[in-house]
């Protein structure tokens, strides 16, 4: 099974997009409650870096990707796309 799909049922398999990523992503960020600002704080990171991730401009860095779904409590599988 190639690392770009999943699995849906027992026999279809359906592509995971970048864009998909970035869509839940930013609903995460903005259903937080928390300030642009705020989730930088706490990560260390401009409050400018928070607001490309919500607009789909960039992408975190893989371990910002991770810290951030511990500030924002959510689970990274639901932001992958795969569950």
């Amino acid at each position: 099974m190639s690392s770009e799909l999943r699995p849906i049922g027992v026999k279809c398999y359906i592509m995971i997009t970048l864009s998909q990523i970035q869509v839940r992503l930013a609903e995460a960020i903005m259903q937080s409650g928390m300030t642009h600002t705020e989730i930088g704080r706490r990560l260390g990171i401009s409050q400018q870096s928070v607001s490309h991730y919500v607009k789909g401009d960039k992408m975190p860095a893989l371990d910002t990707l991770a810290n951030l779904c511990v500030v924002l409590d959510v689970d990274p599988a639901e932001i992958l796309c795969v569950k």
